[in-house]
């Protein structure tokens, strides 16, 4: 894919995969196009697709393509890591802060978007580079972000990098028996690469960035 094309026969191609995993679970499954790394003309693509939901992992790039946030409004998903020095540069940008993973960030948002859509993340594999909250103390952030006036819509994770898609397996099972356990709606696992177990696991939205770019 390039800059001159668009991302409709990709989308497509992707939804009629999850389409065809076999799972337990049988509700929908969101895409989310992670616009991340490309220019403006990847928000345009997905949103011409009808894929309205993007993830942005840098709050530099984020601010850089405001223009066409702003002009086509499409519902950005904040995915990366981030600094609470950062929250207040891309607070009336992102629609969903989708990876509050400690305390000090979670009070930072609800001081810069009080009463967000929020993810918490859980951390899966171990990787301190992906961020993420332990899972024994996910309970207790979902209720410190309750608490400062957040809404938790569900949890997040990342699987391994530079692994067979199978590995993800455990950690993704974990994190869907949390979303029950909690009560949450959204479990957001699965990329490009482990899209397949992500959905068998229960997942209700995938971020997709290299398969549609």
């Amino acid at each position: 894919m390039n800059n001159d094309g668009d991302i409709a026969e990709p989308l497509a191609a992707i939804r009629r995969q999850i389409a065809d995993v076999e799972r337990e679970f049988t509700h929908d499954v969101r895409v989310v196009a992670v616009t991340k790394g490309f220019g403006e003309w990847a928000i345009e693509a997905a949103v011409s697709a009808g894929c309205r939901a993007i993830g942005e992992n840098y709050a530099q790039e984020l601010v850089a393509k405001r223009d066409v946030i702003e002009r086509l409004a499409p519902e950005v998903h904040f995915i990366g890591r981030l600094q609470t020095n950062k929250v207040r540069l891309v607070a009336d940008l992102v629609d969903v802060w989708a990876s509050l993973d400690r305390a000090p960030l979670v009070d930072e948002v609800a001081k810069r978007a009080p009463a967000a859509r929020v993810l918490i993340q859980v951390d899966t594999t171990g990787d301190p580079a992906k961020g993420g909250c332990a899972i024994v103390d996910v309970a207790a952030l979902v209720e410190r972000a309750r608490d400062v006036g957040l809404v938790v819509a569900g949890l997040m994770t990342v699987g391994p990098t530079g692994e067979p898609a199978e590995s993800a397996r455990a950690g993704f099972r974990q994190v869907r028996d949390l979303v029950d356990d909690l009560g949450l709606d959204v479990c957001s696992m699965g990329m490009s690469g482990d899209l397949e177990v992500a959905v068998q696991e229960g997942s209700t939205e995938v971020r997709i960035g290299t398969a549609l770019f």
